[in-house]
């Protein structure tokens, strides 16, 4: 078993990780090249900052501030219809308890009693689920991927799977869209588009790209040839769904033909047809909601994490899952080898990493998820303090994400540290692994970055052609692409499937379908 004992020391002060070269970590100068032979490499990725002061958060309407235009009252059947939408049942029963409407007394009695009655069952389901008492922001922040998500300047980020492209989500609820080959940088910007959590680009298309949302899914159709640097709010597709808000976590299926989401507050995923906006619900109950998704390389299996102290695994092509208790918390992030046959976790409230190996079912056991029974411990992340000529440096605690490269030999983990022990911060973790014959965890070291600057975001390049492209967002709102020079093993062996969803498996009876 690896542990951080085992680890090189980490950088100087006021040094930043430059690159791996040679099987080894260079350190720098914030301001030194990449030595020659690698500056071409990334010559075209920008290394974007983004200042906290530039951006301007939504502000809150005063109580004296008078709107601009003249409220017009709708009929009440049309803002019962509006309130299903956004709320669901609770949301239609308070717009019919306080309707001003004539002949409703009865109606409006009903309702406030039948209100008052869901209230207590949610209060009670409530101490069961304590999330369930949190605001949507909390909630998001709680179980958001970013370290800081409340107040760090980038919200989310997601390379595209095919191009030098990635999307970032800022502070302000906009959405930048940067584009190695172009110097046009289109900003996304919808009414609906508030507190992004996630976003993902579908695979095997140029430019469509979903985002999860305090209230919905928007779903983004970009022209890549347009040179338009705010595209209209009509290029983007509103998927909602009554009781599926907020929208914590977004997958799409490696062929591009499903989107998933999921939702704290919703014991449902949905599987989605961005076509035609209708949505599949893959129901199991018990869990108090689904938090983090994770569609495996090979398309066959889905990670999906719950707010208490057990996880799934969905097999995607008879949609059949397996359910695994943790111990002392809920998963709170994990990721899966190239091929699909080993997932790494993590749960919160413990410094250690999990693994658990999948078979592969054929025949007449095709449809089982094949998992181990139990999961054994491969990395050991407690704190270590580690004597360098500096000073002593503390390093170590719970895992908050990580990730995996699709190399299958690089994994880069963010360790939270602790924020009230002195001395303790947040760090970059790297290790060196195999999958295959034997599944091997080794240490690789430490990343830093500017002096001041904690990780908050991390994710891998999905086609860096020399080895692994780590991509780190930072506090300070600086984007850096940190290379791993490396000559693979073997490519990634992807074949993604499509699949079905079976009617049983949703309270909706209609297939799954696919997108052209």
């Amino acid at each position: 078993m690896c542990s951080l004992g085992l680890f090189p020391a980490p950088p100087p002060p006021g040094d930043v990780t430059l690159c791996e070269l040679n099987n080894a970590l260079l350190c720098g100068h914030p301001c030194q090249q990449l030595p020659l032979p690698c500056q071409s490499q990334l010559a075209a990725l920008p290394v974007l900052t983004v200042p906290k002061e530039s951006l301007k958060a939504h502000g809150r309407l005063e109580h004296s501030a008078r709107p601009p235009f003249i409220h017009h009252r709708e009929s009440l059947w049309k803002r019962c219809l509006s309130a299903w939408r956004d709320v669901g049942l609770c949301g239609v029963l308070k717009e019919v308890a306080s309707a001003e409407e004539e002949g409703l007394r009865w109606v409006r009695t009903g309702s406030s009693w039948t209100l008052a009655l869901c209230r207590w069952l949610s209060s009670l389901h409530g101490s069961l689920f304590p999330h369930l008492s949190l605001s949507s922001e909390d909630m998001i922040a709680a179980f958001s991927q970013a370290v800081d998500w409340a107040g760090c300047t980038i919200r989310a980020f997601a390379w595209h799977p095919h191009t030098s492209k990635f999307a970032v989500a800022l502070l302000d609820d906009s959405i930048r869209v940067y584009n190695s080959s172009s110097a046009t940088v289109p900003s996304l910007k919808h009414r609906l588009q508030r507190n992004v959590a996630a976003m993902a680009w579908k695979p095997l298309c140029a430019s469509i790209l979903a985002v999860a949302c305090q209230s919905c899914v928007l779903v983004w159709h970009l022209d890549p040839t347009s040179l338009s640097t705010r595209p209209s709010s009509g290029c983007a597709q509103v998927l909602s769904y009554p009781g599926h808000s907020p929208v914590t976590s977004l997958a799409w299926a490696p062929s591009g033909q499903r989107l998933l989401s999921a939702s704290p507050v919703d014991t449902a995923m949905l599987v989605w047809d961005v076509s035609t906006e209708n949505c599949v619900q893959l129901q199991w109950f018990g869990g108090g909601g689904v938090t983090y998704l994770a569609w495996s390389p090979d398309g066959s299996k889905v990670l999906a994490a719950t707010p208490s102290a057990v996880f799934r695994v969905w097999e995607a092509q008879m949609w059949t899952c397996e359910r695994w208790p943790t111990i002392r918390g809920r998963c709170q992030t994990g990721c899966w080898s190239p091929d699909g046959s080993r997932l790494l976790f993590a749960v919160l409230g413990e410094s250690v990493i999990y693994s658990l190996s999948f078979s592969e079912y054929r025949g007449e056991m095709q449809g089982q998820v094949g998992g181990s029974k139990t999961a054994s411990i491969v990395a050991d992340l407690s704190e270590t303090t580690f004597e360098t000529p500096y000073g002593e440096e503390r390093i170590g605690g719970e895992v908050h994400s990580m990730v995996w490269d699709p190399t299958g030999e690089r994994l880069a983990v963010i360790i939270r540290g602790h924020p009230e022990a002195p001395g303790s911060q947040a760090a970059i973790a790297v290790f060196r692994t195999r999958n295959s014959p034997v599944f091997e965890l080794l240490p690789c070291g430490f990343l830093r970055g500017e002096r001041g600057a904690q990780p908050q975001l991390i994710t891998f390049h999905p086609c860096f052609r020399k080895g692994a492209l780590l991509t780190v967002c930072w506090s300070t709102g600086k984007i850096t692409h940190i290379p791993f020079f490396f000559v693979s093993a073997h490519a990634p062996s992807t074949s993604p499937s499509p699949g079905t969803v079976p009617a049983s498996a949703s309270v909706r009876e209609h297939p799954l379908f696919s997108e052209l």
